[in-house]
């Protein structure tokens, strides 16, 4: 059973505004997906933890691996005009949102491209009030000037370069919202310093619930 599906990866457009980015719709396909979210480990804090610090069942580790796979950056980098042979990955699972998430931001410039993998059901009225939904900014003061906004839901792939003015943020949610976000880094260095910085958040967390 195919888990993703890279032809239509490779289909797919990239747009313009309000900076290069791409998405494609379901990217886990529809017969992987209920495996693939049924093998998320339960994440009851907040904050990105390393890929390789969880304990996720075997749906999952395949799609991970995938996703770090020759073929997906070989795509990522002809769609953007990149050479990607040989960026450092960093790779992180988020499972909720808080107070304080969805911020307008952008990323760190240890970063040269992110990609966004959503995993949640689209189930009841969760998204429809657009809560939780990232948008694609046109500028830094205003989230209700965006150009695109895309529902964390159904396997959703974004994936854009970093640059100053790629600003993107959601409107305040709190709750489940399952995401793997993956990095394609500047340098070694950088790419090790915000993966130690993750691990040492992750172990913290849970030092604070076994205590």
């Amino acid at each position: 059973m195919a888990m993703l599906d890279f032809d239509k990866f490779r289909s797919s457009p990239v747009a313009a505004e309000p900076y290069p980015h791409l998405i494609v719709p379901n990217f886990v396909t529809r017969r992987a997906l209920p495996e693939v979210i049924a093998a998320l480990p339960a994440m009851r804090g907040r904050g990105s933890f390393p890929s390789s610090a969880l304990r996720i069942g075997p749906a999952a580790k395949a799609l991970v691996a995938l996703l770090e796979g020759p073929e997906f950056r070989a795509i990522t980098a002809q769609k953007f005009g990149l050479d990607l042979d040989d960026a450092p990955l960093m790779t992180t699972l988020r499972g909720n949102s808080g107070e304080q998430d969805g911020r307008i931001h952008t990323d760190s410039t240890a970063k040269r491209v992110t990609i966004l993998l959503y995993l949640n059901p689209p189930t009841g009225d969760a998204w429809a009030d657009q809560k939780g939904c990232l948008r694609l900014l046109r500028s830094q003061g205003d989230l209700e000037d965006y150009a695109v906004e895309v529902a964390p839901v159904d396997g959703t792939l974004l994936v854009f370069p970093n640059a100053a003015n790629a600003w993107h943020g959601h409107k305040q949610f709190i709750g489940q919202r399952y995401v793997v976000q993956m990095n394609y880094m500047t340098t070694g260095a950088k790419a090790r310093s915000e993966l130690r910085r993750h691990q040492l958040s992750a172990f913290v967390k849970r030092l604070r619930r076994a205590a």
